[in-house]
Parts: C-alpha cells; structure tokens; sequence
C-alpha cells in the first residue's frame, strides 16, 4: 500500500505498544507527522493496557533523515522557524515524560532529528548499518534542539564531535561505543528478535518499578519543555540568514541534477 503523505501507526498487544512512522521521503518528517507522533506517544503513555512502547520506523533502508526538507526550505520568518523545528522538541520532550520504557528499532541511517529519537529512547537496538550523522552546521544552522538529547545520551564530547564535523557519518560501533545504541546487529531479523525479547521480559516486569526507574533516568530534565523551545526559537532564527538561505539552494541544485 503507498502512503504518499506518510502515517504514524499503533498496535497494542499483550501489554506491548508498537508505534510505527513512516514517510515516502527516507523517513524525514514533516510537521503532521510530528505532531501525531506526539500526541500518540502522550497517548500510548497513559494507556493502562501497555507496559512498554517500541518506536520504530517502516522501510529497510532509513531510520529517519530528519525533518523535511520541503518545509524547511519554505519557511519565511522566525515564527514559522520556531514552529518547525519545535516538531522534534516535541516528540523529544514527550518521550522524555512518558512513564513507560521505550525501546527504539533502528533499522537504517540516522540524520539531525532522527539522532534526536534515538538519543531519547530508554534503549536502542541497531543493525550495523545504522549510521548517524548531525549534519545543521553544514547548511548554517545547529542541532539545538536535539542537542540536549544527544548530550545526555553520549556526553558533551561525542555530542561536539557530531555537531563540529556534520558531513560524516559515524558508525554504528561509534554510536554503541558512545551509548546512542545499547545493541547493535547485523541483520534487521536480528534486530526485531531482540527488541521482541527485550519488550516480552519488560512487558512481564512492575509498571510502577519502570515508571520510578524512568523518573531516576531522566532526573534534571524538567526544564527541557522551556529549554528545547529556546532552541527551536535559535534554528528558527539562523534559518533565514543568508549563508543557509544560500547552503540551501546548493543543495537544491544538487539534488535536482
């Protein structure tokens, strides 16, 4: 079935919520898919039927190449700047405040935003192949927002290296090695046998417990509501300077050749 505008899609089974977002465009996300991802993370969050959610996104090849780039290049001042690039603070801050565990299926590369995820989920399973890569300094911007996530995750030092260098890829063994990943596997049925084990013993274990572990997990984020906001207000803002306006049009001409 094709899904030209893309989806965000629930199953719950056994105690087990698989939430599953997929867009034709190597998974980056415009601004109504992040939204529903939000609000259906605050929704499986509350949900008394589930103990443990899997956040995963369709296809075999990218994770999620961050936000679209289609409303990035639209937008035309800094309200609209702070609006796109508070979809992912959303999805962020939503993960964060969830009191169930999430599991992340990483099946493929990973760009800006999609870091983000990662670095937000409680653990996260990879294939070899799922590289990542910061790459907002290359077009005039930075990853403010999901730089909170990715420094609390890997720490101050891998997070720079991401940020400084965002034309390369780093590897899944330098994810793993730098704890964006807590597994990584050669093969995608590798992967979802895992994340299956991993969610079917969590499914079996102590709401309550889970959700005070969370708590202790995520202690001294409270801020991050107001503080990914201020960073979305940033990106919002160095959007519309010249040098991204110009990275952006390169990139344009690049790709339409």
């Amino acid at each position: 079935m094709q899904h030209p505008d893309g989806y965000v899609h629930t199953e719950i089974e056994h105690g087990i919520a698989t939430i599953e977002f997929f867009h034709p465009s190597s998974n980056a996300l415009p601004g109504n898919i992040l939204t529903q991802l939000a609000k259906t993370i605050n929704h499986i969050g509350i949900d008394s039927r589930v103990k443990v959610i899997i956040l995963q996104s369709a296809g075999d090849r990218a994770f999620c190449a961050g936000a679209s780039f289609d409303e990035l290049i639209a937008i035309s001042n800094e309200a609209e700047g702070k609006k796109f690039f508070s979809g992912f603070a959303h999805v962020i801050n939503e993960m964060r405040k969830c009191h169930k565990f999430i599991i992340m299926r990483v099946q493929g590369k990973a760009v800006g935003g999609g870091v983000g995820l990662i670095a937000a989920a409680d653990y996260a399973i990879a294939t070899e192949d799922a590289s990542v890569k910061l790459s907002e300094l290359a077009v005039g911007i930075g990853p403010f927002v999901v730089g909170p996530a990715v420094e609390r995750k890997a720490g101050v030092s891998a997070f720079s290296q991401l940020a400084i260098d965002a034309t390369e890829w780093r590897s899944a063994d330098w994810a793993k090695k730098h704890s964006l990943y807590s597994e990584i596997h050669k093969t995608i049925a590798e992967v979802d046998d895992a994340v299956k084990k991993l969610a079917d013993r969590l499914s079996q274990s102590s709401p309550d417990a889970m959700a005070e572990l969370k708590k202790i997990f995520w202690h001294g984020t409270s801020h991050w509501d107001e503080l990914l906001s201020e960073r979305a207000a940033i990106s919002g803002r160095l959007v519309l300077s010249e040098f991204t306006r110009n990275a952006i049009n390169k990139f344009k001409a690049k790709t339409a050749k």
